[in-house]
């Protein structure tokens, strides 16, 4: 069966400088503004000590704490028509301090698509160089944690305890065998 409201012509509600909000038929969704879309780095640390994954928290306004996340950063913000490719590389140095000597492109997805028609394209880095200490740009007040990749479930599982918020993209690390 087909949705009745398929066809029906999209409405902008609202529009901001990253978030556009839309009404199709019944259905009300969120867009990033002007085709923006994310860039989403498993950045693993393949280090003598064991392989680590890089993971990152910061305050997130909507949630009201502090959230456990891959590290993130959209594409095309700054400089239309940006590859993906490299705004994740940008962002995973920004944000953790580190860059990568190789991303494989793990594919697009949609992390609420009932809501939201953002899209990210998620990348696995390899052969990391530390080249800072990270924490983002702007105040952005970011939190860098290097997880051996054997402790990672009781690390999450301790986290969220401590009421740290999680999000549903670290469900890839746990189950998905994205993380090998």
């Amino acid at each position: 069966m087909t949705d009745p409201d398929r066809g029906a012509p999209e409405e902008v509600m609202w529009a901001g400088r990253f978030i556009t909000a839309k009404r199709r038929g019944k259905w009300e969704y969120v867009a990033r503004s002007r085709g923006i879309h994310a860039a989403v780095i498993l950045a693993i640390d393949d280090a003598d000590d064991g392989p680590h994954v890089l993971l990152v928290d910061q305050y997130r306004v909507p949630l009201g704490r502090r959230c456990i996340e891959l590290p993130a950063g959209l594409v095309g913000d700054q400089e239309e028509g940006e590859e993906a490719s490299i705004a994740a590389a940008r962002e995973l140095e920004e944000e953790t301090g580190f860059r990568p000597n190789r991303l494989e492109t793990l594919g697009q997805y949609y992390s609420s698509p009932g809501m939201v028609s953002e899209s990210f394209t998620l990348f696995r880095a390899r052969g990391l160089e530390k080249t800072g200490e990270g924490g983002g740009v702007d105040g952005e007040d970011i939190h860098v944690h290097r997880v051996p990749i054997a402790t990672l479930p009781d690390q999450i599982a301790l986290w969220r305890e401590q009421g740290y918020a999680m999000d549903v993209k670290l469900l890839l690390l746990l189950g998905a065998g994205m993380i090998a």
